[in-house]
Formats: structure tokens, C-alpha cells, sequence
């Protein structure tokens, strides 16, 4: 656990002191949520599913940008090495790095939904927090695949185009069922009309971060 802590602290130590990756990654954002806004600027009325699917497509692409740096700063130092060859388990590599990933992208989510809310005039007052529950989880599942293939890619020679190349058909069901409980929260639904889709939700963050914490170690022994 107190490798867990220190990868995780080290990293976002890093970020603070740096501001390397999370100004870019927001900035990202909010120009991805203009060019949704010009589109939109003509539409009198936007669908639930509309706004879903504008938001989680901001949040992946603004969140790959994290992720793509994820292990960059310890390959160019040459850092990775000591990591590898400590005598604690390997998976609390990938444990430290998922949390601060999921903890920068998150935090530019809490950013950007006010300004989506601005942008688009829209109401979120009596639903906010089940949206960002649904978030949350969304997001675990997308940064535990990300956060795994980020170190695959990390020796390739075109590792920024790997990642999303390798990235995207897998959390294809997490944004699916993401955005499929957010537009029904945002349509004033029921929690029982969208509590399978949660609980598949939950049950694809479990599958992803399990697998990819048992694969990992065997993953970077080979880096």
C-alpha cells in the first residue's frame, strides 16, 4: 500500500509543480465543447442522448492526453527500471498509476460539465450528482484500460497513435453504457430503468481493472 501511495503522490506532485498535462487537457475540452456548441448553435432543443454522447466524447478525448503521458516521464528518465526491478508486487505500479490517472481526468470533468452547462444553457441542478456518479465509474472503467494500454504502447515507435488505436474497441462498452445511464438520468427516468445498465457498468470497471492488474505485471516485466 505504501507503494500504491507513493506512485500516486509522486505523480501528481509532478503534474502540480509541473502543469504539464492537465491546462492542455483541459483547454482540449473546452475547444472540443466550442466546436459542439457552433454545431449545435442552430438547434433549438438537444436530445438527452445528444448531450451524453458530447460529453463522454469530450471526456475520452480529452483524457487520452493524460493517459498518453502516463508512463513517459519515467521511460525518459529512465525511471521505469526502478520501478520494475523493486521487490514489491508489480501490480501496485499499475494500482498507483490508475488512481492518478482516474484522479486528473476526474478532476477535468468536474471542470468541464459547468462549462458544457454554460455553454448549452442547460439544467443539471436536480440530477448533478447522480450524472457525476455515473462519471465516476465511467471514467474508472475507461482510465483501467487506458492506464494498461498506455504501457503497451510505451515501446512502440508511434505510441500517441497506439494508444487510442488500441484504446478505443475496448471501452467501447464502458462509453456505451456510460452514456446510455446519463441520458436516461438526464430524460428524468427512474433509477429502475437504468439500474441494469449501472450494474453492468459496474461489473465491466471490476472486469477491466481486475484483468489488467493481474496482466500488467507480466505486461511491464517485458518493457
Amino acid at each position: 500500500m505504501n507503494k500504491i501511495a507513493a506512485i500516486f503522490w509522486k505523480d501528481i506532485i509532478t503534474e502540480i509543480r509541473s502543469k504539464e498535462i492537465f491546462p492542455i487537457m483541459l483547454i482540449f475540452g473546452i475547444l472540443i465543447l466550442l466546436i459542439f456548441n457552433f454545431a449545435f448553435e442552430f438547434r433549438s432543443e438537444i436530445t438527452p442522448n445528444a448531450i451524453s454522447a458530447m460529453l463522454w466524447i469530450t471526456f475520452i478525448f480529452a483524457g487520452l492526453l493524460s493517459l498518453s503521458r502516463s508512463f513517459a516521464l519515467e521511460k525518459e528518465n529512465d525511471a521505469l527500471l526502478s520501478l520494475v526491478i523493486t521487490p514489491a508486487d508489480k501490480t501496485y505500479i499499475y494500482i498507483g498509476k490508475l488512481l492518478s490517472n482516474f484522479v486528473l481526468v476526474f478532476l477535468m470533468e468536474l471542470i468541464i460539465i459547468p462549462v458544457f452547462i454554460l455553454f448549452f444553457n442547460l439544467d443539471f441542478s436536480s440530477n448533478l450528482l447522480s450524472v457525476l456518479g455515473v462519471v465516476a465509474l465511467g471514467t474508472f472503467g475507461f482510465i483501467a484500460i487506458g492506464t494498461f494500454f498506455s504501457s503497451m504502447a510505451l515501446n512502440t515507435k508511434m505510441k500517441e497513435l497506439m494508444l487510442p488505436v488500441l484504446t478505443f474497441p475496448i471501452i467501447i462498452p464502458v462509453i456505451i453504457t456510460s452514456v446510455k445511464i446519463c441520458s436516461s438520468i438526464l430524460d428524468g427516468k427512474d433509477f429502475s430503468q437504468y439500474k441494469s445498465s449501472l450494474q453492468v457498468l459496474v461489473t465491466f470497471d471490476i472486469i477491466f481493472a481486475v484483468a489488467c492488474a493481474v496482466l500488467f505485471e507480466y505486461l511491464i516485466e517485458d518493457s
